[in-house]
């Protein structure tokens, strides 16, 4: 079956269209993979509501996206719209414009149904080594979805906290460089969340980093001239190494960020956001579970856009023109 995943957050949307083998368990066949910075989410934190630019741009996409699904015959779409989309009160406008547009609704996805979906991408194309339990952390612009398992698809625990690289972008680092008090006011909103997070850190032995903000900080600490998605998936780098690389990114400016040939110019203003924002929660599961057991981390290229298209072969949902 040829499927599409459609992965609509705070900071960008993303497609993967691609084969399903019949064989079960076989790992799927990228077609197109693909990701554009939207910003949907551009001040939904401070106002509430979709900005009509902002609905503009993501809407663009979306119908470009609809346009490669019929290009390449996709029989079964899944559409889903993260953290900004929960948090808008004018979200009908977007659902009926992807409806519109696509042939299929969009599902608005709770955190905790984000959270599982991503670590069913996570686990659907794992390196070798990642020892069970597992905590898969995928860093969006909205929220940041926590999730402890088992190699084979099992959930533990699934958490969903409202920090995201542009939230935190947008609430605190509105300066260039960041000063000092908002650099601690940010860690202090990211320490609340984990403080508030129904997960026990101590539990995994692998911790495997997901989405753009961390794969580009994979991408500097492997010191890449270019973003290269085939080094950055299953790169295991030490928690000093990511530590130290992320300290660079929080008190970088922008000049310097957009000097980094693997840096997506629209990661440029939020990509010191999420830093610290995966440094904090590398901090905690650190102190929790322990530094001599959690001395590495793994970063996947594959994440809720896999889980999306795993979906799409699973409970077919054909577009309707």
């Amino acid at each position: 079956m040829r499927v599409a995943g459609i992965d609509c957050g705070t900071n960008s949307i993303r497609l993967l269209i691609a084969d399903v083998p019949g064989e079960s368990g076989a790992p799927l066949r990228d077609i197109v993979r693909q990701m554009e910075v939207a910003r949907l989410g551009q001040g939904v934190d401070r106002t509430g509501i979709f900005d009509p630019s902002a609905l503009e741009r993501a809407l663009a996409f979306v119908e470009d996206y609809a346009a490669q699904c019929r290009e390449h015959a996709v029989e079964s779409i899944r559409f889903a719209a993260t953290s900004a989309t929960r948090d808008a009160a004018n979200r009908d406008i977007f659902l009926v414009g992807v409806r519109e547009r696509l042939g299929v609704a969009a599902q608005v996805l709770s955190g905790e149904q984000e959270a599982r979906a991503s670590f069913t991408g996570a686990v659907s194309s794992l390196p070798e080594g990642a020892d069970d339990p597992i905590l898969t952390v995928d860093l969006g612009g909205g929220s940041t979805e926590l999730v402890c398992g088992s190699r084979n698809g099992d959930i533990y625990a699934a958490v969903s906290m409202d920090v995201g690289c542009v939230r935190m972008r947008e609430r605190h680092l509105t300066s260039d460089p960041a000063s000092e008090q908002q650099i601690a006011a940010a860690r202090r909103d990211v320490q609340a969340a984990l403080d508030a997070a129904d997960i026990d850190l101590s539990v995994p032995r692998t911790v495997i980093g997901l989405a753009g903000s961390i794969t580009t900080i994979t991408a500097k600490v492997l010191g890449l001239a270019a973003y290269d998605p085939a080094r950055i998936h299953g790169a295991r780098l030490s928690v000093s190494d990511m530590d130290a690389v992320c300290e660079w990114f929080i008190t970088s400016t922008a000049e310097q960020r957009a000097k980094l040939g693997f840096m997506h110019p629209g990661r440029v203003d939020v990509i010191q956001a999420g830093a610290l924002v995966w440094q904090e929660v590398l901090r905690r599961i650190c102190r929790d579970a322990g530094a001599d057991v959690i001395t590495h981390t793994v970063t996947s290229e594959h994440d809720i856009l896999d889980g999306l298209a795993l979906w799409a072969a699973r409970e077919p949902n054909p577009p309707q023109h």
